[in-house]
């Protein structure tokens, strides 16, 4: 004859393993639904207990909100300094700039354009790509310059 009581105190099935070590909050329900039904009748879990746990799985659900907005707000940073970074470079177009080369040498042109790189500015000078870290100085246009000067000597 079968035993149905032997049967509650049986073991439960070994899960199966996908090669992820990492436990999720779908794991962590199917836990505490097999501690459910495994449990001793005689001895059953306390309230307080699976208050405990809830809790538990409460705060990690509200702990993986928390990481999702943080990885999102993470992105949306980055994506702002990149388009502030754009911007700030912009401002440089039509202006002279010293730059230095990858040799060393000291050079000096007019911006042409900006644009984004490898999630770095870069300016066009003269039809060379230079970083926008390469820049040492930033001048007026020479022609705006004398024409300014030429404009308060006149007067």
């Amino acid at each position: 004859m079968i035993n149905p009581i032997a049967n509650l105190y049986a073991p439960p099935a070994s899960p199966e393993t996908t090669g992820d070590n990492n436990l999720n909050k779908d794991a962590f329900m199917q836990l505490l639904v097999a501690q459910m039904k495994n449990q001793d009748p005689t001895e059953p879990t306390s309230n307080e207990q699976f208050i405990a746990q809830l809790a538990q799985f409460s705060s990690l659900e509200e702990m993986q909100g928390v990481n999702e907005n943080l990885v999102a707000m993470a992105a949306l940073n980055q994506g702002n300094a990149l388009m502030s970074q754009l911007t700030n470079a912009s401002t440089l177009i039509g202006n002279n700039v010293t730059y230095t080369d990858e040799y060393g040498t000291e050079i000096s042109g007019e911006v042409e354009a900006v644009r984004l790189e490898g999630g770095q500015a870069v300016l066009q000078v003269d039809g060379a790509t230079v970083p926008l870290s390469a820049v040492s100085e930033v001048t007026g246009d020479g022609e705006s310059a004398e024409g300014d000067s030429g404009e308060n000597s006149d007067g």
